[in-house]
């Protein structure tokens, strides 16, 4: 079995009958509202998506449901600014729809989230998005009012953030510069559906932007994994890094290269897969506080070799898999097996940086245009917020607010100059 069709494996095995993905399945979608109800509201970010928009409405009416309004209701910006999610509630509500389909990338989809969730508990509990971010409080607020979501189906549209299939909903303060996260199994989308053929309309950007958040979900759930899922983790990873390394180089070569399209798809999906077993850690928590700089994918993948060598006591078995893969495609030379500590992290994380750079993506956060001291502190400031300590906690080498200025700030330190070396261990 190769890479493709393991992940496909694995996807169904985990998904079934709730998700629809492949290439040409987007005409399935209205098969997919109809489960829900007749009334449905249809949200769409994204002006390259107009013919696929156009195709996907069509899908919904031709299996006898109607489009609120007639036409798609415009979806989030990039990011999902809380302005965004605030208007999208106000359509919700004053549509009552049956369900909501949102088309778009992860920023669309995770808007569309937390919209629901205000429409649905705003009114009785909270009307501010803030009362929502954090694990567990919308499930927690649904128990106590009695009330239930409004079916969501997610449509995702390019290789990215796994959104469309999980529990988190990144939504963004522009004003602050800084994401939060509602992390929370009330707000993972009803049924899904993703057109691998969609994302031929992306941009390359941001195609490799979705293949380093695959990346990502995956090294990140691999590293912090525990026994009862340690096993899946590994395939996970070693499917979706694969998968990604071997190309996102061929669609830089070839944007019309459908094979490597499908194949991003997929690690992007199995990212997703893994976030919903396991928990993201220290490159995403430092993502947050970029959201002004650089997309979420690109950022974690800058942070990710720097916060390797910080795990390096706890990882070292993870550092053999991974190794595996960046040897295979060219990116070490030594083999992680015959290396050992913190040589075998500083390896693979010299790997994962010439990935990054093969791939045209920055590797220190100074290749950032705009990157200031600000931003250094606006992290560890961040690193520091209760709402935000499920991070702290899911790292490998785990970290509690009193000890970010000690262990995180020489990371980021490190990340800034790309000097490896600086990374103090945790004792």
């Amino acid at each position: 079995m190769n890479t493709v069709e393991r992940a496909y494996q694995l996807i169904r095995e985990w998904k079934g009958n709730q998700y629809v993905f492949g290439r040409g399945v987007l005409d399935e979608l209205g098969t997919l509202c109809a489960r829900f109800g007749e009334k449905v509201l249809f949200v769409c970010s994204g002006r390259s998506l107009k013919a696929a928009e156009e195709e996907a409405m069509q899908s919904i009416r031709a299996a006898g449901g109607t489009v609120i309004r007639g036409c798609a209701v415009p979806g989030a910006r990039p990011n999902a600014p809380r302005e965004d999610v605030y208007r999208l509630a106000a359509c919700i509500l004053a549509d009552r729809p049956d369900c909501v389909v949102s088309f778009g990338g992860g920023s669309a989809i995770d808007a569309v989230k937390a919209a629901i969730v205000l429409a649905v508990l705003g009114r009785d509990i909270a009307p501010d998005i803030d009362h929502y971010f954090g694990t567990g409080i919308v499930s927690a607020e649904l128990a106590r009012t009695g009330r239930k979501m409004i079916p969501h189906i997610a449509v995702q549209s390019s290789a990215s953030s796994g959104s469309h299939l999980t529990k988190y909903s990144n939504i963004t303060d522009p004003a602050a510069g800084q994401k939060m996260l509602i992390v929370d199994p009330a707000i993972v989308p009803a049924a899904s559906l993703f057109d691998y053929g969609t994302t031929l309309s992306m941009p390359v950007s941001v195609s490799i932007d979705g293949a380093l958040d695959a990346i990502a979900h995956t090294y990140e759930v691999f590293c912090g994994a525990k026994p009862e899922y340690y096993d899946k983790a590994a395939e996970l990873a070693e499917t979706a890094i694969e998968l990604t390394v071997a190309n996102a180089g061929r669609v830089i070569e070839n944007p019309e290269d459908m094979d490597a399209r499908e194949a991003l798809g997929l690690a992007t999906d199995l990212g997703g897969y893994a976030i919903m077993i396991g928990g993201t850690s220290g490159a995403h928590l430092t993502s947050f506080s970029l959201v002004d700089l650089v997309s979420h994918g690109t950022a974690c993948g800058i942070m990710n070799p720097y916060y390797t060598v910080f795990y390096s006591p706890a990882i070292q078995e993870q550092l053999k898999v991974v190794g595996r893969i960046l040897k295979k495609y060219g990116f070490m030379e030594s083999d992680a097996s015959e290396l050992s500590g913190r040589e075998r992290a500083s390896a693979v994380a010299g790997g994962f940086i010439r990935f990054g750079r093969s791939i045209g993506a920055p590797t220190r956060l100074s290749d950032l245009a705009g990157f200031t001291e600000e931003h250094v502190d606006r992290i560890l400031a961040a690193a520091k917020n209760p709402q935000l300590s499920m991070k702290l906690k899911n790292m490998p080498v785990p970290m509690t607010a009193d000890d970010v200025d000690t262990y995180m700030a020489p990371v980021i330190r490190a990340a800034v100059d790309g000097n490896l070396e600086t990374i103090v261990s945790k004792a």
